[in-house]
């Protein structure tokens, strides 16, 4: 009894799950069908309304146009700028040489960094032959001076003769003259600092002869630096003193503003350059001497200016032109506005005249586009 009444559960169980599957196909099958009507019932009002919008003539077409980019003009501050590489000096910094004659060098007593006083002995040149020469003027100067002063108080006695007198009195003053001399050439054989500063550079070595035409040391004061540059000589009439410059110092990744203090009026005939410089502050230790700088040097500036891409600026046979987007009812179509061009800078130009404020300048899409022709964006 149990297992006939196990198996009349089981098909009981079998036949409730093919009636479950059964009513939910016939359910998905009904929704899709009604979804159906409904589309189709959506397609029949769209198809109505558009026949009657096309037969209202009251309904404004908006004509289809080319898609572009435009940039709504608005006066901004414009400047131009002239970069060139100079480099950090000293505003004191000067070529040491040797005075006299020259001679070997016997010492040098100063390193490449080292700070000297003003009149710090830097080297020491050879002078044995004037140390000689001036201690054998010395003692024939002890020894005349010796026969002089004798024969000086003679002579205030009235005793002797004059001319032995003068003559003594010659042969002291002589030997004083040339004393003095050697030492003033013993003193040329010491190489001195003029300014009080760093030793940037020794070119000399101990044991080269040299002559007053060779530098033998570089000595820069550094409590005072500046920026050096040459400057193209097409410049020339655009940079003046006071103009705003940017320093920028690669080695450092440093900026530092300033004004040009210095304008020459030379030009160079070599390289045909000018040369302009401008004081920095010397309190950052990391600025050295000879470290390259690059100058932005501001020569134009408009607080006010109406600038536009430089890639936008077209030409035709009637002269430089932009083409803005103009409104024509409720749409907009494509003109061209003739402009003057001013300055250039990194991209960037100044419109002297030709745009005014407000005006749709078409920056993306342009290059396709006729005079004309509808563009929406």
């Amino acid at each position: 009894m149990n297992k006939k009444l196990m198996r009349k559960v089981n098909w009981g169980m079998i036949a409730l799950m093919a009636l479950l599957i059964a009513c939910g196909k016939t359910d998905k099958q009904a929704e899709l069908a009604k979804l159906r009507k409904q589309q189709a019932e959506l397609a029949e009002k769209i198809k109505q309304l558009e026949t009657q919008i096309a037969a209202d003539t009251t309904i404004k077409k908006t004509p289809k146009g080319t898609r572009v980019v435009v940039s709504e003009i608005k006066p901004t501050s414009f400047f131009h700028s002239i970069e060139v590489q100079g480099k950090v000096d000293g505003d004191n910094s000067v070529n040491v040489f040797c005075e006299g004659a020259g001679g070997i060098v016997e010492e040098i007593y100063v390193t490449e960094g080292q700070y000297v006083k003003k009149g710090q002995v830097l080297a020491k040149l050879d002078d044995a032959i004037y140390q000689t020469q001036l201690k054998t003027a010395l003692s024939s100067l002890e020894y005349v001076t010796t026969l002089y002063n004798k024969q000086k108080a003679l002579w205030e006695q009235k005793i002797g003769s004059e001319v032995q007198y003068l003559n003594l009195k010659n042969q002291k003053e002589s030997l004083e003259g040339q004393v003095a001399t050697l030492k003033e050439q013993i003193s040329k054989c010491r190489i001195v600092s003029p300014i009080a500063g760093t030793v940037e550079d020794i070119p000399i070595k101990k044991g080269q002869m040299i002559s007053p035409a060779v530098v033998s040391f570089r000595v820069i004061d550094l409590s005072s630096l500046k920026i050096v540059a040459d400057v193209s000589e097409s410049y020339s009439t655009r940079i003046k003193v006071g103009d705003k410059v940017t320093v920028f110092l690669p080695d450092l990744n440093k900026e530092i503003t300033g004004k040009v203090d210095f304008c020459s009026r030379y030009i160079n005939p070599v390289n045909r350059t000018f040369n302009v410089t401008l004081r920095i502050p010397s309190n950052d230790p990391a600025i050295k001497a000879n470290m390259i700088a690059v100058l932005r040097i501001v020569d134009y500036q408009n607080p006010n200016a109406i600038v536009v891409p430089v890639n936008v600026v077209q030409t035709d046979q009637k002269g430089k032109y932009i083409l803005v987007a103009e409104r024509i009812d409720d749409s907009y179509v494509a003109r061209k506005k003739y402009v003057e061009p001013g300055e250039t800078y990194k991209g960037i130009t100044e419109i002297r005249s030709g745009l005014k404020e407000g005006d749709k300048v078409i920056t993306i899409g342009f290059q396709e586009l006729e005079e004309g022709q509808y563009v929406n964006f």
